[in-house]
């Protein structure tokens, strides 16, 4: 059998299952967002919970270094809170806190991308605009920078 025949005859084979690497696909990038989703939510909660520690002057700065090292120390297993994350987090949700209409879609947007938009843009419109900017084109880190 000739190779043209052989691809000719497998070309089908490959559209009939199409729609299942299709599903596959989606249901993966489903729930990498609910996963994104998820961890925006719980660095939000963080950075309030510091935020109003703070606020409250039940905590000092120093703490949030204790609580990065109590993490770190008591479990090792769970990374991405050290003193700068933390620091990070509180920052996040101090900018967006006041802005009910941007608070939803900052969570559609992956943590690296937020931290590159609420670090240079300087108003609040800025932020704005990126956010939506980035969630439309699905940006990625470098396309964002």
């Amino acid at each position: 059998m000739n190779a043209s025949i052989f691809l000719a005859l497998e070309k089908p084979i490959e559209n009939r299952f199409a729609d299942i690497i299709q599903l596959i696909k989606q249901a993966r990038a489903n729930a990498l967002r609910a996963v994104n989703t998820e961890l925006i939510t719980l660095y939000w909660s963080i950075g309030e919970y510091i935020s109003k520690k703070i606020e409250q002057s039940e905590w000092g700065e120093s703490v949030v270094t204790e609580l990065a090292r109590f993490i770190q120390t008591n479990e090792p297993e769970i990374k991405g809170f050290s003193d700068k994350n933390c620091w990070r987090m509180k920052q996040f949700y101090e900018t967006y806190k006041d802005y009910p209409k941007l608070a939803p879609l900052v969570r559609e947007i992956s943590w690296t991308n937020n931290l590159l938009i609420f670090s240079r843009c300087k108003t609040i419109e800025e932020m704005e605009f990126y956010i939506n900017y980035a969630k439309l084109e699905h940006y990625s880190k470098r396309e964002l920078d």
